[in-house]
């Protein structure tokens, strides 16, 4: 056994203590317990609980992972925002099949969704733009997200040009950047034990209803 595997061998997890969860108090709607859980999150103090991974297949069959932050959660589904060509956009162009997953170890608590992402209009893709801050905006509006770079320097000379833009044009909005909506068809909620005696939930959405259902840990 070497030195790495012995030091991620010896790394506690799921120490504890972790909150229970009670599925019979359960909502019909998996959104409804997602805003319980992320408030859950937000009274512990968890840092970053907004932030999520976004999952999505390239045109080669490949999966394709990335953090993003959630923009909003409602009735119709959970958002973000990306410019539509950067290598997601191209990716949910070709296949608007994705999932999204929580994790907040603080607490043991996993949640994964799976669905349909569909790209919303330049109004809802504007406003969300313009409420980004100036240097997030001045980083989109350069638009060379994922493409190669061969010096540092060349960035930062073109985020202070861009940023120099928008102080003087300060509604400049990339056109590119698109909000997006994941309307799920399926919604895991998985709490953690030390012991191993995990619960899970899951919703499926068939014949315009949810239905639930336990997994086995």
């Amino acid at each position: 056994m070497n030195s790495i595997q012995k030091t991620l061998r010896s790394l506690p997890s799921l120490e504890g203590p972790l909150p229970e969860f009670n599925i019979e108090k359960t909502p019909n709607n998996p959104i409804d317990l997602f805003v319980d859980w992320l408030t859950f999150a937000l009274e512990n103090e968890i840092k970053e609980p907004h932030a999520m991974t976004l999952s999505t297949v390239d045109s080669e069959g490949q999966p394709d992972a990335r953090v993003l932050i959630l923009k909003n959660v409602d009735d119709h589904g959970w958002y973000f925002a990306s410019s539509s060509n950067s290598q997601k956009g191209w990716q949910l162009e070709q296949n608007s099949k994705a999932a999204l997953t929580f994790y907040w170890s603080q607490i043991g608590r996993q949640i994964r969704i799976k669905g349909n992402v569909m790209g919303l209009g330049k109004t809802e893709s504007r406003q969300d733009f313009l409420h980004r801050s100036i240097g997030a905006r001045a980083a989109s509006l350069i638009g060379n997200q994922s493409k190669p770079l061969k010096d540092s320097d060349d960035f930062n000379l073109a985020l202070k040009k861009q940023i120099k833009r928008l102080n003087l044009e300060p509604d400049q909005v990339s056109p590119y950047w698109t909000l997006y909506r994941l309307e799920a068809m399926q919604v895991e909620f998985w709490q953690g034990h030390p012991e191993r005696n995990h619960t899970r939930l899951l919703y499926r959405f068939h014949q315009n209803s949810w239905q639930k259902s336990l997994l086995w840990p």
